[in-house]
């Protein structure tokens, strides 16, 4: 007689999922846990599950821009930033409400709502202008952080050695004749940043385009992104653009308790 394998057993499957799905819960939880990003063995520890277990699902979630990776450590990644944003919904009073809000009171130009990942920083909202003209940008596109004025608004609220640990990871690469290249001069931008309360590009990002940021800071003073207006160099002036700078200011204070 010929021994076969033991049949399944209904619903086997699904309960193998359901314990696959718990895993990559688990390891999501451990890397978004406060204090990250976090190294290995703590995800592993946290998350309770294996260290190959551990080490295979953040590869996949890595690959798949869920998490980032820098140094041996996880983080969060765009794409669950992403999400995150989108799952906060349209009610007036949530993060897409906030930014219509701001779009109306800064005369329809288009607003951004970025958020840090690693040395970068990730569009997680945008609500486009009522112009003629449209903006590229798009979520869960990656920006710069020396050129831009969102990467310049998150960079004034960290401490120097973070500051040069990133320019020193990514460099100042050249966007535009305008961009800032120099680290003494970027340390005096984020000290003009710091002292006014607002970051500006112009033009050091791309030709054309004048931005103003402020950052988003949680309780604490956590940094979570910042909040821009962007907009076309031969509609708005230089000067009418640091008018935006109030509405910045109390949208991000709107949307840090949100994001709190």
């Amino acid at each position: 007689m010929t021994v076969g394998p033991p049949p399944r057993t209904a619903g086997g499957g699904g309960r193998n999922e359901g314990a696959a799905t718990e895993k990559i819960l688990r390891v999501l939880e451990a890397v978004v846990a406060p204090g990250g990003p976090h190294r290995l063995a703590d995800v592993t520890l946290r998350a309770g599950v294996p260290k190959s277990t551990a080490h295979r699902l953040v590869t996949l979630l890595t690959a798949e821009n869920y998490l980032v990776s820098a140094n041996g450590r996880y983080g969060v990644g765009p794409q669950l930033r992403a999400v995150a944003a989108q799952v906060m919904g349209d009610a007036k009073d949530d993060v897409g409400g906030l930014l219509r809000d701001l779009q109306d009171a800064v005369g329809g130009h288009t607003v951004h709502l970025a958020l840090r990942s690693g040395d970068h920083a990730v569009y997680v909202n945008k609500v486009d202008g009522d112009k003629p003209y449209q903006m590229a940008s798009r979520v869960g596109m990656r920006l710069p952080l020396h050129c831009t004025a969102i990467g310049k608004a998150i960079l004034s609220t960290l401490a120097v050695d973070d500051v040069d640990a990133i320019v020193g990871r990514s460099g100042m690469p050249r966007r535009t004749p305008a961009t800032i290249t120099d680290r003494d001069a970027l340390t005096l931008e984020l000290r003009t940043i710091r002292s006014r309360g607002y970051a500006v590009d112009d033009e050091e990002n791309e030709s054309m385009i004048r931005c103003i940021a402020v950052p988003v800071t949680g309780s604490g003073g956590r940094l979570l992104g910042a909040i821009s207006v962007s907009t076309v160099t031969v509609m708005v002036p230089r000067e009418e653009l640091d008018t935006f700078a109030a509405a910045l200011t109390s949208a991000a204070t709107g949307i840090a308790q949100v994001l709190r």
